[in-house]
């Protein structure tokens, strides 16, 4: 009789996990399908469909690079706050709810797992600004313009030097994005012999402490 007893405990309870990961899977499903529906109300005007986003008007959400290493808080942020002096205005009226479901849906593009946690824990960068000044002016002005204005300065890059952004942005998140760049943009990687400048990772800390500069 316990033998039964104990069966029918089993199958009972491997129905209820099946159905919580069921009404999970659907849930999830669902605010993926909300965030698809205010991402083409809202953000696809500039980022484009699927967030492929456009050079010199609004970067790719998709990248597979940018999902590993952006956490939800700072795409969160970035969608609820916005970029002060940039196209990017913000989004708060869309309610937490409304940003959460841009999040997962952009999150649904994902090839590999999100990394930020452990990115956003290295150490803050040591660096010279003035040595970092001269990398940041022979390499990264060419597209990002002169003081990290991005568009508006006329180049094909982001607003590295926006106040807004780096203040969301981690050393670590910069660091993994000079170092490696992101596939099928205009952002090479700059860290071993292969790239286009084989940067130490000292030299990286010099570019990552002269942009917190121009911040100020």
């Amino acid at each position: 009789m316990n033998k039964k007893k104990h069966h029918l405990n089993w199958l009972i309870a491997s129905a209820l996990i099946a159905v919580s990961g069921s009404m999970q899977t659907a849930l999830a499903e669902s605010k993926i399908n909300k965030g698809k529906k205010l991402y083409s109300q809202n953000c696809v005007f500039c980022h484009q469909a699927d967030a492929i986003g456009k050079p010199g008007v609004a970067p790719s959400l998709t990248n597979p690079e940018f999902l590993s290493t952006s956490s939800d808080k700072f795409i969160s942020g970035t969608i609820r706050d916005g970029r002060t002096g940039t196209g990017m205005p913000p989004f708060a009226h869309l309610g937490r709810k409304g940003i959460d479901a841009i999040v997962a849906y952009l999150r649904s593009h994902a090839k590999g797992p999100n990394r930020s946690a452990k990115i956003d824990k290295q150490p803050r960068s040591q660096g010279d600004a003035r040595l970092g000044k001269l990398w940041f002016d022979s390499i990264c002005a060419t597209c990002h313009g002169t003081n990290g204005d991005g568009y508006l300065a006329g180049g094909t890059g982001t607003a590295i030097g926006n106040a807004s952004f780096l203040s969301k942005a981690s050393d670590g998140f910069l660091r993994e994005t000079i170092k490696y760049g992101r596939s099928n943009t205009r952002m090479i990687g700059y860290s071993g012999p292969e790239s286009m400048a084989a940067l130490s990772d000292q030299e990286i800390d010099d570019i990552i402490t002269y942009m917190r500069s121009l911040a100020k």
